[in-house]
């Protein structure tokens, strides 16, 4: 058999390919009540089921009837002909209708993202699955049949401790980006004044003065609307379009979903022109509870113009008024129930130009805006990062698991 495309320093052996049955021994040991009882995660192991935050019912006095699956071992569960076989994350007992795989010649953690695969389950495991709709079912007697790569357990495990080490730091990045999402909530509830107090719960030191109460207009210079364009309007290189899911709560305007205007259509609609650099918004949402809608990011890249369409808008902010004030503020709580009592419509929502301007908002200080801003812009910066480097990280160990399994012809 071929060997893989990327292998570690010193194994040159070919890969052989064995059958699944001849690798991973099928038991069933039952009468296990002093174990706990486990319900299976798909793609996230195994966790106790009182833990577990679904709400399932299972007769406790009939667990001796459950079978015993040892950490790391390996489950035929009822949708594994969707997700791939799952690895038990702990010793315990599951429901007698799954079957279990223990093996003394493998290493768990190299064959559990190969039992993941799109690549397994398409081309190996599916073949042996019968039944419709939702009475599908794996022919546990064929799925043995199947064959599958294998090497040496010295290589098994340099492998498996690289993919852990790349799990490790995905997970670590992971955790990162949610705590700091955790601090940007509750920074964001309690920086700002709420319930009709004139200060917030936390300041920076050296600001005491009072918010003032404004109108979204006192600040706002210029609000300019978007273009009227149609789906023949398109085309597939020109001006870029910003996109309708542009506006989110990181602050930065989301620009993958771009399409493309001709330059003489974008000329005779130059007065919906934006760039980059500038704040833009959207006051119209087609889902009904608008989790975005009224949010306010900014433009970033390279410097570039781009046409709005109708229901985004460019936003200019008077001079002595910050933007990062300005974007953090559409995320926090207060202003996101006033968008929500000030939406119209059912289906596709909106707000009109004049009650978004004319919307409440507690204004400190110039130089409080300022530290404010920046507090917050930190906080989604070190979002980011953590956020891309999970995705080079997931792209990593796809692109590894391509290269360090051998691929027999499908």
């Amino acid at each position: 058999m071929a060997k893989p495309t990327i292998r570690f320093r010193g194994f040159d052996d070919e890969w052989e390919q064995r059958k699944l049955g001849n690798i991973f021994k099928e038991y069933s040991e039952k009468n296990h009540t002093e174990l706990p009882a486990l319900t299976i995660i798909q793609g996230g192991g195994t966790v106790k089921r009182e833990d577990s935050d679904r709400n399932l019912m299972y007769d406790e006095s009939n667990l001796s009837n459950y079978k015993m699956v040892q950490k790391d071992d390996f489950i035929v569960h009822l949708r594994s002909f969707e997700g791939g076989l799952e690895k038990s994350s702990l010793d315990g007992i599951i429901s007698p209708a799954y079957h279990t795989f223990h093996s003394d010649v493998a290493d768990s953690r190299f064959y559990y993202p190969y039992f993941r695969s799109h690549e397994f389950i398409k081309y190996k495991l599916v073949p042996h699955v019968y039944g419709i709709r939702d009475g599908r079912s794996i022919d546990v007697a064929g799925m043995k049949t199947i064959e599958i790569p294998y090497t040496s357990m010295e290589e098994q495990r340099k492998i498996g401790d690289y993919l852990d080490s790349l799990d490790h730091l995905i997970t670590l990045h992971q955790r990162k980006c949610d705590e700091t999402k955790k601090l940007k909530k509750y920074m964001l509830q309690k920086m700002f004044p709420q319930n009709g107090s004139k200060v917030p719960e936390i300041r920076f030191k050296g600001f005491t003065d009072e918010w003032e109460q404004r109108k979204l207009g006192d600040v706002i210079e210029k609000l300019t609307g978007g273009a009227s364009i149609a789906p023949d309007d398109y085309v597939d290189v020109g001006y870029r379009t910003i996109p309708k899911g542009a506006v989110n709560s990181s602050g930065v305007a989301d620009m993958s979903g771009c399409k493309n205007v001709s330059e003489d259509f974008f000329e005779k609609n130059i007065s919906s022109k934006t760039s980059s650099g500038e704040l833009v918004t959207s006051l119209r949402d087609l889902v009904p509870t608008a989790p975005n809608m009224g949010r306010i990011v900014r433009i970033c890249g390279e410097t570039e113009d781009f046409l709005m369409p109708q229901g985004v808008y460019s936003i200019i902010v008077k001079e002595k008024n910050s933007e990062d004030f300005l974007i953090t503020y559409s995320n926090s709580p207060e202003y996101r129930k006033i968008i929500m009592a000030e939406k119209n419509g059912s289906t596709q929502v909106h707000i009109r130009n004049g009650e978004f301007l004319n919307i409440d908002i507690p204004l400190p200080s110039y130089e409080e805006q300022m530290k404010i801003g920046e507090h917050f812009k930190t906080l989604d910066h070190v979002i980011t990062l953590h956020q891309h480097k999970c995705e080079e990280l997931k792209k990593l160990k796809k692109f590894m698991l391509q290269n360090m399994f051998t691929q027999k012809n499908k």
